[in-house]
């Protein structure tokens, strides 16, 4: 069974001004309408691919794995696989691409790793850039190209050649754009705190392993230090105890799975590795006020 570059294909198609898709490969869409964005604030939406999003006005509010970016004018991110996505805001006339390409896809594409780890390209869990006017034109038309040739081609193993061509094209580009803005790369090295240090590896590790552990001491073992230790400093630095943290992947993943994935809630309880469904349903009624079973059919 081919892997789905997104959970819903339907939903995005829905909300699109211009939508295109090569099977699972990858999908295309242009959204230029405020009321379009504000139809996809429903649900967290888990990617199955690399999603590269270009704002050319107004501005996006995103919510990608618990971080929140606002995106203006000019503004490209890239989204790694397994980001949970929710747009949380859009203001302003907006006009926005989106492609998001499967995993295999882009391994299709045989990208030179020498020119990846160069440019430090990371695309988990973003990535934000802001390009100049030119720069944001040249995108749009890489993004183009991908729409008319996938929309307007018959032959879809054509297709599939000149799309790897394209996106490999525009994703050279997005790496030359990133060697020119050196000091936007979020993956540049920096002077951190050890603290900090601690805090961004524990966001990364529950990212990793909330569908399976769900205590503060798995993650503080896994950083080697105390459980006590790091709830103190996640407090201290995000406002949320690391427990709060746990919770808030989790409860964003079942919401996820319970909406999209076509799964009932016992599936799901033992998707989270929940010893059972009733244990599953206190711990999701106890965080959103709602079972599982009224949240899907919601």
């Amino acid at each position: 069974m081919k892997e789905e570059v997104i959970i819903s294909t339907r939903s995005m198609e829905r909300v699109s001004s211009e939508f295109s898709k090569l099977g699972s490969d990858y999908i295309f869409a242009r959204m230029s309408d405020i009321n379009l964005f504000a139809n996809m604030n429903n649900a967290p939406t888990r990617l199955g691919g690399v999603l590269i999003a270009l704002t050319l006005c107004g501005e996006i509010e995103l919510e990608v794995n618990l971080t929140r970016y606002t995106l203006k004018p000019d503004n490209i991110i890239v989204l790694g696989k397994d980001c949970l996505v929710q747009t949380r805001n859009a203001t302003g006339e907006n006009d926005a691409y989106v492609l998001i390409a499967s995993e295999s896809f882009m391994r299709d594409i045989n990208l030179d790793i020498n020119m990846l780890t160069a440019a430090r390209v990371t695309p988990s869990p973003a990535n934000v850039m802001q390009l100049s006017p030119e720069e944001s034109a040249l995108m749009v038309k890489y993004f183009s190209l991908i729409h008319s040739n996938t929309s307007t081609n018959t032959d879809e193993k054509c297709v599939r050649s000149i799309s790897r061509c394209l996106i490999s094209a525009a994703v050279y580009q997005l790496i030359q754009f990133t060697m020119n803005h050196p000091a936007q790369n979020s993956t540049s090295t920096t002077v951190r705190s050890r603290r900090s240090s601690y805090v961004k590896d524990f966001i990364r590790l529950v990212h990793e392993h909330h569908r399976r552990e769900r205590s503060v001491s798995f993650y503080a073992s896994k950083l080697f230090i105390s459980p006590k230790y790091l709830s103190l400093i996640v407090k201290e630095s995000t406002g949320r105890s690391a427990a709060e943290w746990i919770d808030e992947f989790v409860v964003l993943e079942a919401k996820n799975l319970l909406r999209f994935s076509g799964k009932n809630v016992q599936q799901v309880a033992y998707e989270l590795n929940f010893t059972n469904q009733s244990s599953f349903g206190k711990y999701f009624k106890h965080l959103t006020g709602m079972s599982p079973t009224e949240y899907q059919k919601s």
